[in-house]
């Protein structure tokens, strides 16, 4: 809990004010389309009469709530990335300026293609568990102990049998990927990806696969945190989120479709990305994607 919300800046979200959940999960309440004026009562310190009129508007798609006390615990927008100058950036940033001020955590997924309607409730199904996940494999375990499995490496029994990564999200893409190169839909059956984190902005992944020879299905999510923690590493869940993208993209794909991409143009970009690797946390870790 920030200093912020200990004045009450943040008000509780409960059905007791009228609010149905859209769903709840161990311990949380989901709520859609909130107002950011639902959430702060007021014009908070440092936020100017202007700013406070036009943000007050804004609305996010889910907000993740303790079911005990109905405190936000984060608030979660999912669509495409707004233009730099544009008014859908400008009206961001004014959003982005209260939840500032008074401490509210956000969760930002840019994506041409995901939807909080198609993949909201998934999403923060997952960062649920596994903030859980984490904090219990935080507790107790002694300094001479091996790191507990990440989350996303939990590995047990797939749906087709085999044993595999559970807590994969793109996993239904990446059977969809088969399925399509069966039917003669796709050059091959293999769901590529990358991932990176802006060391000045968001986490990236990049996921791909083959529709012809010489040309690629591309989809790119970024994942931002505000104050906010997924359990998981942001960059690797965007990565996943990419090839949700890619799945849905699959069901529907047309020949004009604008995540199409030609396999040398692609190569280029995943070159380019490579020599910026001095702006990245970590570096650059995918050298052998450079290669058409």
């Amino acid at each position: 809990m920030t200093s912020s919300d200990e004045r009450g800046w943040l008000r509780p979200l409960s059905a007791d004010g009228g609010r149905d959940a859209l769903f709840t999960r161990a311990g949380h309440r989901v709520y859609a389309d909130c107002r950011l004026s639902e959430l702060v009562p007021g014009r908070p310190p440092g936020v100017t009469g202007s700013q406070w009129s036009s943000a007050s508007r804004a609305a996010f798609d889910l907000v993740v709530c303790a079911a005990d006390s109905g405190r936000p615990v984060v608030a979660v927008e999912i669509g495409p990335v707004a233009l730099p100058g544009s008014a859908e950036q400008r009206a961001e940033r004014l959003k982005d300026a209260v939840s500032a001020a008074v401490g509210l955590p956000v969760l930002r997924v840019g994506s041409p293609t995901l939807r909080a309607v198609d993949t909201g409730r998934r999403l923060v199904e997952y960062v649920i568990d596994a903030r859980a996940y984490a904090s219990d494999a935080g507790m107790g375990g002694a300094e001479d102990e091996p790191a507990p499995v990440g989350f996303r490496d939990i590995l047990g029994r797939l749906p087709d049998g085999r044993t595999g990564p559970v807590n994969d999200l793109g996993a239904l893409s990446r059977a969809a990927a088969v399925d399509a190169y069966v039917a003669g839909r796709l050059a091959d059956p293999i769901v590529r990806a990358l991932h990176v984190r802006w060391a000045d902005g968001p986490a990236q992944g990049w996921s791909w696969v083959q529709v012809r020879p010489d040309v690629c299905l591309v989809e790119r999510v970024s994942v931002t945190e505000q104050r906010f923690s997924c359990g998981v590493d942001a960059a690797r869940l965007a990565e996943d989120l990419a090839a949700v993208a890619v799945g849905v993209r699959l069901r529907g794909l047309e020949p004009d479709d604008p995540a199409l991409r030609a396999r040398a143009d692609l190569t280029a970009e995943i070159v380019a990305l490579s020599r910026r690797r001095h702006e990245l946390v970590g570096g650059f870790a995918f050298d052998h994607l450079c290669v058409d």
